[in-house]
């Protein structure tokens, strides 16, 4: 019988990551860690270690079946595990890798890209035992080639300028401007988010009124005039660089998407917006791998204000694509509230949409407000996470890779860009498997689709994530969050987070060693991130389906007034609420997500039976 390589290659990928595993859960010295037991050294080396893999092959492969034809790929598989004096040394290659934090995370990023690696090759295995391969439409495919190309130019553009924000501010010298560098550096960052809530629904309706294509060249506008006032030191000028910057921000996030909808509505291709949201954020996350790598080059070069500058080359690479490949769209007919009561005797045809219609539209739907609602909750914790993963896993790095110090006295550094290259390639995982689970190609023997729906798959990932961040929340303390105590009290949220109060004493009986709590740390983070990446390309297919093109923008604009509320909010509660406080909210927020997720899903299963 011929071997399959999809199995094989995922028992090579299941092999290293219990090793990793072991790696930040063990506390034991650094000589034994990762390494086998000695008697598998001595006497009987490699009886036992030949005993040991065919067991841990036989045991694997169980995940697959017991056929026969598994038993024979189990056969194969385990003369391709290393064994004998190659599994010693690598085992001892890992576990010197594993004595430092830079060679552990690296370590890590190898399996997150071997997994990644083999669900791509596993999607590729699947579609080629098909025996009718579904043709993708030519049409499909130059939509998604003319909206992927300047997608991903501009969000290497927002990428670029992330890693250095601090950085370039922190270097000013704000002329005669009174305080240290750390409280303007503070306003600059809020002044951004104000910007963003205060004209983020006033661009949404300019951009569904004049344009989407208009609004994401004005993006590329605002937000190359932002990264280039990075060159300023004077105070007024940096702070208008950071509400050009925010303004921009609600235009990236909502004119490139509606263009896309909108097109893909008017060319009737609405079928392929899941699989196309899947490519653009799988994409997003090399994106951004790549961006930290050239921004940090730039920042060699040219100093904090390299990254912006370079920001810009690819603002206007991506517009002039824009401005060239696309085709302008607005928003569709729209009844405004006047006309709807019955002034001017019209049908409504051609009214420009407005912001108190919009906020009308998502009053009258549940689901507007449902989707809306999980948008919000869930970007809110997102950003909050953003703020606060630094310290927490710099104090989890120092406490764990103290021991292998040799001077006690010295700093254990945070790989901090090495860690954000593993949340990355944890997004292409997530991105990866929500364009496995949802594609829309498919389907079995007769015809009949096998894909998760969007509903379905946003409320299991919702789940996962809140379950992820609260396992983070409880790992960097052995007591319960205080936020977590007192929300539970409250009626309306005892329900949803009294599992999480239950699993705060678990946690702290069973995870008190260094090595444990790194442990479930990092694999919390990585697992929130992997949801990161599956919430993307969901959200933006439940926004294509249920948000009104006649308001898309200015209703994706709305929900981002409560986000950057919250946001704001805890960021200046930071020195009271702490890192475990503000993950505690971070955490309440994606239960309520997750909350309105299942009310969703709830209702779109009682239309469907509905119509049956």
């Amino acid at each position: 019988m011929k071997t399959s390589p999809l199995n094989s290659l995922l028992l090579l990928a299941i092999w290293p990551t219990t090793v990793v595993v072991q790696a930040f859960a063990s506390s034991s010295s650094h000589k034994t860690l990762l390494s086998p037991p000695k008697s598998f050294l001595q006497k009987h080396h490699h009886q036992q270690l030949n005993q040991l893999h065919t067991t841990t092959t036989t045991t694997s492969l169980n995940l697959f079946g017991s056929s026969t034809a598994t038993k024979s790929v189990a056969s194969a598989v385990t003369n391709l595990i290393p064994r004998g004096g190659a599994a010693s040394a690598i085992a001892e290659k890992v576990s010197s890798l594993a004595s430092t934090p830079n060679g552990s995370f690296n370590l890590a990023l190898g399996v997150l890209a071997a997994c990644t690696a083999v669900l791509k090759i596993s999607n590729k295995a699947n579609a080629d035992k098909d025996d009718e391969k579904v043709v993708k439409d030519p049409k499909v495919k130059s939509l998604q080639m003319r909206f992927l190309m300047v997608f991903w130019l501009l969000r290497m553009a927002d990428w670029l300028q992330g890693p250095y924000f601090y950085q370039v501010y922190a270097s000013k010298t704000f002329g005669a401007a009174t305080g240290n560098a750390m409280t303007w550096v503070s306003r600059l960052f809020l002044t951004g988010f104000a910007s963003t809530a205060l004209f983020g629904p006033l661009v949404g309706r300019l951009c569904d009124t004049y344009g989407r294509k208009a609004g994401t060249l004005v993006f590329s506008l605002l937000y190359s005039l932002g990264a280039m006032s990075t060159k300023s030191n004077v105070l007024g000028v940096l702070l208008a660089g950071r509400v050009m910057g925010g303004i921009g921000t609600s235009l990236l996030f909502s004119a490139p998407e509606a263009w896309l909808v909108g097109d893909a509505a008017r060319n009737g291709l609405e079928g392929s917006l899941g699989e196309t949201f899947g490519l653009a954020y799988a994409g997003d996350s090399i994106v951004a791998i790549l961006a930290g790598q050239m921004a940090g080059l730039a920042a060699g070069t040219r100093g904090p204000s390299g990254p912006f500058e370079l920001s810009v080359g690819f603002l206007i690479l991506g517009g002039l694509l824009a401005a060239f490949t696309w085709k302008e769209n607005v928003a569709g007919n729209v009844v405004s509230s006047d006309e709807e009561a019955g002034k001017d005797g019209d049908d409504g045809a051609g009214s420009k949409p407005t912001i108190r219609d919009a906020v009308k539209v998502v009053k009258e739907d549940p689901k507007i407000m449902l989707v809306g609602s999980i948008q919000s909750l869930f970007e809110a914790a997102m950003y909050i996470f953003v703020l606060n993963w630094p310290p927490a896993v710099s104090k989890a790095v120092s406490a764990y890779f103290a021991k292998f110090a040799t001077d006690s006295s010295a700093a254990i550094a945070t790989p901090y860009g090495t860690v954000f290259s593993c949340f990355m390639a944890c997004c292409l995982l997530g991105s990866t498997l929500f364009g496995q689970m949802t594609s829309s190609t498919k389907v079995d023997k007769n015809g009949k689709s096998k894909a998760v729906s969007t509903e379905n798959f946003a409320a299991g990932m919702l789940g996962l994530a809140t379950l992820a961040m609260g396992c983070a929340t409880l790992s960097i303390s052995t007591s319960t969050p205080r936020i977590l105590s007192a929300l539970t009290s409250l009626p309306v949220l005892s329900t949803i987070l009294s599992p999480l109060t239950a699993l705060a004493g678990t946690i702290s009986s069973l995870f008190s060693t260094p090595g444990s709590l790194i442990g479930i740390l990092i694999l919390s983070l990585f697992v929130f991130e992997s949801c990161v990446g599956m919430y993307f390309p969901t959200i933006g297919t439940l926004r294509s389906k249920y948000f009104p093109d006649s308001h898309r923008s200015v209703v994706m604009n709305l929900f981002g007034i409560p986000l950057n509320a919250m946001v704001v909010t805890v960021f200046l509660s930071i020195e009271k609420l702490g890192v475990q406080g503000a993950l505690g909210v971070s955490t309440t927020a994606l239960a309520l997500a997750t909350a309105c997720g299942l009310k969703l899903k709830g209702m779109i299963k009682k239309e469907n039976e509905e119509k049956k």
